[in-house]
């Protein structure tokens, strides 16, 4: 697996296909596996290029805090470094918050945005599923040793001993409030939700967040010359858990990447 050093941390990456490039971001205690079922339907049309974020996968951790605005600084350099600019990016969940933030503070780098299952403030998420986030405590993180995402980490991490002190970031990072909701709102880049039906994420957040970014507003017309330049897709049948495996997702996506977006009016 080929390294970049980005903004004080040395990424490690995956590419796959040919074509305009394709940055994909993983979820919490993921990795460029993650998107393992799916890649082969988007190297088809594009160069996939897969990051292990921060202290996740095959990136070791550093002494810094996890914060989605860090990871999407970190991903801009690998960009730039990569010569992939402009990029279209995908993240999923906890990915998908750093694409958020990706394409909030570089903008210049995005040339469209999906992002797949992930709130744009932390209210978005069902209560249930906020009590259930990780506690920021490094014995909880011992007590999962044996699960499938620490499985995944002992496979890969540079450092296997670390995944406590993941745990407890992690665990620390999604119980921070935030709300980026003015900032979404002000948002450039062309950008597509996507949700499960049965999804972590509430169902009045999505069009919440879809409306943030112009959808929903009004009718589009009978020449669609009033659609927005956003897509909201809700998939049926799915879950936030199995998003990423379903063939569903990059059927929905590659046409919203490959085509021309129609810009708000």
């Amino acid at each position: 697996m080929p390294y970049a050093e980005a903004n004080g941390v040395r990424l490690g990456y995956q590419e796959y296909g040919s074509g305009r490039p394709l940055v994909l971001l993983h979820g919490g205690f993921g990795a460029v596996e993650t998107f393992t079922a799916i890649r082969p339907a988007l190297a088809e049309r594009r160069r996939v290029i897969g990051v292990d974020l921060q202290g996740h996968g095959r990136t070791a951790d550093i002494d810094r805090p996890l914060r989605y605005e860090s990871m999407a600084d970190d991903v801009a350099a690998l960009m730039v470094q990569l010569d992939l600019v402009p990029a279209d990016v995908l993240g999923f969940s906890l990915g998908g918050g750093v694409a958020l933030r990706l394409a909030i503070q570089h903008r210049e780098l995005l040339r469209k945005l999906v992002v797949v299952s992930a709130p744009c403030r932390r209210q978005g998420w069902y209560p249930e599923v906020l009590a259930g986030m990780p506690e920021p405590d490094e014995a909880a993180g011992e007590r999962m040793r044996g699960t499938p995402p620490h499985q995944l980490y002992q496979s890969l991490a540079p450092r296997p001993q670390d995944w406590p002190r993941l745990w407890a970031k992690t665990g620390e990072l999604l119980r921070r409030e935030y709300d980026w909701s003015a900032e979404v709102a002000a948002m450039t880049t062309p950008t597509m939700l996507v949700y499960a039906d049965a999804d972590s994420v509430r169902a009045t957040h999505m069009v919440e967040c879809f409306g943030l970014l112009g959808g929903g507003h009004r009718d589009a017309g009978w020449d669609g010359r009033d659609r927005p330049g956003a897509r909201l897709a809700v998939l049926p049948g799915l879950t936030h858990y199995d998003i990423v495996d379903s063939p569903a997702l990059p059927a929905t996506v590659l046409p919203f990447l490959t085509h021309s977006a129609t810009p708000p009016v």
